[in-house]
């Protein structure tokens, strides 16, 4: 029974890591590759303007409070909490998977290119940002500390991690930093390197590790996914209400098409991350055993 459970683990990971990459270049071509695409974004970046003097200091505490010395910090974090509970390979691995997924997001945002359809003429010169290196950081570390925690708080985890990440994305879509494609594609990237590393972790498990399925926290990963799905779908109503309207320079837009494209990228922004973390905790109880043998 444990041979096929593991089995079928495998092949779930195998998918995730397949369906995630798929997303992500489908992600990537549209938004950066399509005239549409590269439209919708850039309207949703210049609706941050709405209200922007409201959420100003909030967003540059959340984004400032982001450094090298904090990246730091909270790598050395989780791997004590893994190490603590004597899980030196998910110590490891959830090190690998913060290095592994923000290395990949450098990589991917220097070495892709943005092509000039006009339509954002004020930051063409500032080339690619897909994937955005600070929601990279951020969701990154919401995964590898829902891998370390002990079943007991694990949903709690969750639920701090998904919330910051997301909050992190749309702040720097709030900020001006990045566009909505920029942090959902930084979501991407992370659950590519979540599946890997579950496969890394299923390789070194031991023959007498045993998953409890009451540590499954179905319901939190229901709510999270029907949540993340919800969101995904609001943001393409968005999308949609704004392709039926008239397709002009985003400046040129009024308010209310300005506050929708915006309010899509952030809903686009918050669901993705919701179903990325619903991911995590439907297979973090088969990767990370209780009874680890």
């Amino acid at each position: 029974m444990r041979d096929t459970a593991g089995r079928w683990t495998v092949v779930w990971l195998v998918v995730l890591a397949l369906a995630q990459t798929a997303a992500l270049i489908t992600v990537w071509r549209t938004a950066v590759h399509t005239e549409l695409g590269q439209w919708f974004d850039t309207v949703a970046l210049t609706g941050n303007r709405i209200g922007q003097d409201r959420i100003d200091g909030l967003v540059n505490r959340i984004l400032n409070a982001m450094s090298v010395a904090a990246l730091l910090a909270a790598t050395a974090v989780i791997g004590f909490i893994a190490l603590i509970r004597g899980r030196v390979a998910l110590a490891v691995t959830a090190t690998l998977l913060i290095v592994g997924a923000n290395l990949t997001t450098q990589a991917l945002k220097y070495s892709l290119a943005r092509p000039d359809f006009g339509i954002d003429p004020q930051r063409i010169f500032a080339g690619n940002s897909l994937p955005s290196g600070h929601a990279t950081v951020a969701a990154s570390f919401a995964v590898a500390l829902v891998l370390v925690l002990p079943p007991t708080v694990r949903v709690l985890g969750a639920l701090f991690g998904t919330g910051y990440a997301a909050a992190v994305g749309v702040a720097t879509l709030s900020a001006g930093w990045h566009r909505p494609s920029d942090a959902i594609a930084a979501y991407l990237v992370v659950g590519v390197w979540t599946a890997l590393g579950g496969l890394a972790l299923l390789i070194m498990q031991r023959e007498r590790a045993e998953a409890d399925p009451g540590d499954a926290h179905r319901l939190a990963a229901v709510l999270l996914g029907a949540g993340g799905v919800l969101a995904v779908v609001a943001c393409g109503l968005a999308l949609a209400w704004l392709a039926d309207g008239p397709r002009v320079a985003p400046n040129e837009l009024g308010r209310r098409p300005l506050f929708v494209g915006y309010a899509g990228g952030a809903a686009g922004i918050a669901g993705t991350m919701g179903i990325v973390m619903a991911l995590v905790l439907v297979s973090v109880h088969r990767l990370v055993p209780r009874n680890a043998g």
